[in-house]
């Protein structure tokens, strides 16, 4: 689809690979002995009891009716113009909407995200369409033809993540717009149809994009009290928040695997083993992806069953009570994966977004725009790369702690989190690995 992401190969860091590898390991051991020291019971997750209010003009504001039809229209409106270049526009390379769908919505959703909270869940025209579709048959939308099963917890989801990471990473000719368009098309009467069928809480279940933008909004700094307030909050409250449910960690893992594939696809020995391989493109890419993901399953679950057995946890609790502190590292992969991926062709997307029909409009005056670096160096680029991993993985390494303060006995806590931090090193040692390799 596009050239491999991030600064290139390891001679473009601005530090040996020795040098990061040694850095964050030692950032992560000096974490783990200071939360086992100075963290001895569990903090996080907590009602907002404390929690300082945003001021009452924003409060009013974003808290009535109209501003959620602004943003629910707003939605709509975005939807219709992507339309416009997916079924009249040219399929040709500078049609915008393989970088609108693939960098500015896919890419775009984690910062929005991270800012703001789970923004898909009010952008997503779909569910507006169905809340319109139920408010023109008197229908209330959270109703369906018959009650969400109990226990579907993220399974949909994970079926609807793993399908659209397959169309971004593997699929033939995906940045064309029959296959974007078809497989849009699926996604929408999927989507729709368990709508219908179960109301408006298969979004909740099943939209891989709501569920991906809820749980990266985990860390955003805002969220809405019981009462409705928008107060500010302490971004690992949130993420604490997120309780284990069926289906949570294989989304998670997921979203954390296909990331790491990404990477292990762009560097030199696996596109050299795709060239030279008899076997189809698409089948060693689908193989490679599933057997990524699988692995970094395998290591989870037998990290998290060992924590269990060391730390004396009920059987069977501790992957799902874990899960949440996989979303930090799986979302400091996605930033320094994607970051110059976002801001560079993201801007050449905005450009060719003003004439998606290839006519020489300009509708909405950024035809002109070209390209900037906007400070990016290797060397910058690099450092960030470097430093948002390791930060997602202390962040994961302190959520991992407080909830193991809270599953484990005290005597046990401790010594239960070994496996864990030795799971995070392991991914830290492959997510450089990866990086520094493409």
């Amino acid at each position: 689809m596009w050239p491999a992401h991030g600064v290139g190969g390891r001679q473009d860091l601005p530090i040996p690979f020795s040098a990061a590898l040694t850095g964050a390991v030692l950032a992560l051991l000096v974490s783990f002995v200071a939360l086992g020291a100075l963290w001895r019971e569990p903090r996080l997750g907590a009602a907002l009891t404390g929690a300082r209010s945003l001021p009452a003009a924003v409060r009013t504001a974003v808290t009535a009716p109209a501003w959620r039809w602004v943003w629910r229209a707003a939605g709509l409106v975005a939807a219709a113009y992507f339309c416009i270049g997916l079924i009249f526009g040219p399929d040709r390379a500078d049609n915008p909407t393989a970088g609108a769908f693939y960098v500015l919505f896919w890419v775009g959703l984690v910062p929005l995200s991270l800012l703001f909270g789970p923004v898909w869940r009010g952008l997503n025209p779909l569910r507006t369409l169905h809340l319109l579709a139920c408010e023109g048959l008197g229908r209330d939308p959270e109703l369906g033809l018959r009650p969400l099963p109990a226990g579907v917890g993220y399974r949909p989801a994970c079926v609807g993540l793993f399908a659209f990471v397959w169309l971004e990473l593997v699929a033939p000719e995906r940045a064309t717009l029959p296959v974007i368009g078809a497989w849009l098309a699926a996604y929408t009467v999927l989507t729709l149809a368990g709508a219908v069928v179960f109301g408006s809480r298969w979004f909740d279940h099943a939209d891989p994009f709501e569920v991906y933008s809820d749980l990266v909004g985990r860390l955003a700094p805002v969220t809405g009290h019981r009462d409705g307030v928008l107060v500010w909050r302490n971004s690992l409250d949130g993420m604490a928040g997120l309780r284990p449910a069926p289906g949570l960690t294989t989304l998670v893992v997921v979203l954390l695997g296909s990331t790491m594939y990404d990477s292990l696809s762009n560097a030199p020995v696996w596109v050299r083993f795709t060239q030279e391989s008899a076997v189809p493109a698409p089948v060693t890419g689908t193989a490679g992806l599933v057997a990524v993901i699988a692995l970094v399953l395998a290591a989870y679950r037998a990290a998290t069953a060992l924590a269990g057995r060391w730390g004396a946890a009920e059987p069977g609790t501790t992957a799902g009570e874990i899960a949440h502190s996989m979303v930090p590292i799986a979302v400091g992969y996605v930033v320094a994966h994607y970051y110059t991926l976002f801001l560079l062709e993201g801007q050449r997307t905005i450009a060719l977004l003003s004439d998606p029909l290839d006519t020489g409009a300009d509708w909405l005056g950024t035809a002109g725009w070209t390209v900037q670096a906007l400070g990016t160096t290797p060397a910058g680029v690099a450092t960030l790369q470097v430093t948002v991993i390791v930060v997602g993985h202390v962040l994961g390494t302190v959520l991992a702690h407080d909830r193991a303060l809270a599953l484990f006995p005290r005597r046990t806590a401790v010594l239960g989190q070994i496996p864990l931090l030795v799971l995070m090193v392991v991914y830290t040692v492959v997510g450089l690995l990866l990086l520094f390799a493409a």
